[in-house]
C-alpha cells in the first residue's frame, strides 16, 4: 500500500506544546485532565495500549468528536500503515527516516518494517523486523503475534529500487515484491512468491485467511489464501487496480479500493493503464472508489461515489460502517486527506451519506481499530514543526461514538 505525503504545512507543534501537558502511556491521568464525554460527564480514561506513546490531546481538533484521547507513537520520519497485533498491545508499521535533523548514521532511505515493543524513548521502542534489503511495505501480524507478514523486494534488491520517472504522483508496483513472514527476531521466509507483484497482504480477524493484491493473473486483482500460502482463490476479475483490502471482523466480507475510469473516454484510459502497468509497473491512484464483496468475491458492490481518491478502508468494530481516507472534499489533486465514515451496506454513497471524522489540513489515513474496538491507529502529518512539515507519524486515538 503506497504512501501519500502531503505538501501543506500543518500547525507548529512548538506553539501548541504550551497548551496542554504531554502525558505518556502508563502515566495516571487525573480527573482534571480527563476528557469530557457528552452530557458533561467525565470519561474514564483507558490505559494506553502502546508503551512509550505520548499523549497529545492538543492536536485533536474541536470537530473531531470521535477522539476522546490522542497519543503519538512515532516522532520523526515517514511512518505509515500501523496495524494492530491480535493481542492489541503492539503495532507493526513501515518506516522511512529522512528529514532535517536526522543524522546520516540514522537515516533509512527505503521503507522498512518495525514493530512497537522495545524499551527507551519513542524511536527506541521500535524493533526492526525486515532485514534492510530492498524496499518493504504492508506489514501485518500473524495469529499468535509471534510472526509478521510483509511484502519486500529483498530477494532481488539490496538497495532501494528506482523511483518512478513519470511526472505526477504514481505508485510503484515492483514485480520483485514477494510476501514474506518473519519472526520477531527478523528471520524471514517467503510465503507468496513468483513472477510479478505480490503485496498488500492482510489477515482476517478470524485468523484463518490472508487477502493480498497480485498480478499473477495479468491484472492487479485481489486473491485470498490460507495462512501457509496454499488454497489460492482469485476474488476480483475486473480491469483496473483492486487493492488495499481488509476482511470484516467476522471474516465474511472484504472491503477494498478500485480504479474508477473516466466516463467520457474509458477505453483510452484503460489502454493507458494497461501499457503503464505492463511496461513500467506503475499505477496512478488519483481516482479510486470503495467496494465490498463476500470473501469469495461474489456480490461485488460499489460503496462510494465521491470522486477523487477514496482508499485505506477498514470496517468499524461492529462492521456496520467503513472508515476510510479521502480527498474528495478538497479536490482530486489535493494531498489533504481526511478520514470519513460510510455505512458498509451503502451503494454508491454520495457526500450526504458520509461523516467526516478528522479535520486536519494535512494528511490522515491508514485507519485500523484495535481488536477490542477501543483504539484507532492512523497515520498523520498533524503537529509537525516547520522544519519537517511532511513527517508522517503514527497516532492512536481512544475512540468514542
Amino acid at each position: 500500500m503506497a504512501r501519500i505525503v502531503p505538501n501543506r504545512i500543518p500547525r507548529s507543534l512548538s506553539l501548541l506544546a504550551c497548551c496542554a501537558p504531554l502525558i505518556g502511556c502508563g502515566v495516571e491521568v487525573t480527573s482534571e485532565s480527563q476528557p469530557i464525554d457528552g452530557e458533561g460527564s467525565e470519561s474514564t480514561a483507558s490505559a494506553c495500549p502502546i508503551p512509550g506513546a505520548v499523549r497529545v490531546d492538543e492536536l485533536i481538533h474541536p470537530e473531531e468528536k470521535h477522539f476522546a484521547e490522542l497519543y503519538r507513537v512515532t516522532v520523526r520520519g515517514e511512518n505509515a500503515e500501523a496495524y494492530w497485533s491480535f493481542g492489541g498491545d503492539r503495532l507493526s508499521l513501515q518506516r522511512r527516516l529522512i528529514g532535517v535533523g536526522v543524522d546520516a548514521a540514522d537515516q533509512i532511505d527505503c521503507d522498512r518494517i518495525f514493530i512497537t515493543g522495545g524499551a527507551g524513548e519513542l524511536d527506541a521502542t521500535l524493533l526492526p523486523i525486515s532485514n534492510g534489503r530492498g524496499v518493504t511495505t504492508c506489514s501485518f501480524f500473524m495469529p499468535g503475534d509471534q510472526e509478521v507478514l510483509f511484502a519486500s523486494t529483498q530477494a532481488v534488491h539490496e538497495a532501494c529500487p528506482a523511483k518512478p520517472q513519470r511526472p505526477g504522483y504514481w505508485w510503484s508496483l515492483h514485480p520483485e515484491y514477494d510476501v514474506f513472514v518473519s519472526d520477531l527476531e527478523g528471520n524471514s521466509r517467503a510465503l507468496l512468491s513468483g513472477e510479478g507483484y505480490d503485496a498488500e497482504a492482510t489477515v482476517a480477524p478470524t485468523g484463518d485467511r490472508i487477502v493480498f493484491t497480485s498480478t499473477r493473473s495479468g491484472d492487479l486483482e485481489l486473491w485470498t489464501c490460507a495462512l501457509d500460502g496454499s488454497d489460492l482463490l482469485q476474488v476480483t476479475d475486473e480491469l483496473g487496480y483492486d487493492g488495499g483490502a481488509f476482511f470484516s471482523h467476522d471474516g465474511q466480507r472484504l472491503v477494498w479500493r478500485a480504479t474508477q475510469w473516466n466516463a467520457e473516454n474509458p477505453e483510452a484510459e484503460q489502454q493507458a493503464y494497461r501499457e503503464v502497468l505492463t511496461n513500467e509497473w506503475l499505477v496512478r491512484p488519483s481516482a479510486m472508489e470503495l467496494y465490498t464483496a463476500a470473501a469469495d468475491g461474489s456480490g461485488r458492490t460499489r460503496v462510494t461515489d465521491l470522486g477523487g481518491a477514496n482508499w485505506a478502508p477498514y470496517f468499524t468494530p461492529d462492521d456496520s460502517h467503513i472508515l476510510f481516507s479521502s480527498n474528495h472534499h478538497v479536490g482530486s489533486r489535493s494531498r489533504n486527506f481526511d478520514l470519513f465514515l460510510v455505512p458498509s451496506d451503502a451503494a454508491e454513497a454520495g457526500v450526504e451519506q458520509i461523516e467526516q471524522v478528522t479535520h486536519d489540513e494535512t494528511f490522515d489515513s491508514f485507519p485500523m481499530f484495535s481488536p477490542d474496538g477501543q483504539w484507532l491507529a492512523f497515520s498523520s502529518n498533524r503537529g509537525n514543526d516547520e522544519a519537517n512539515p511532511n513527517f508522517t507519524n503514527v497516532f492512536i486515538a481512544r475512540w468514542q461514538d
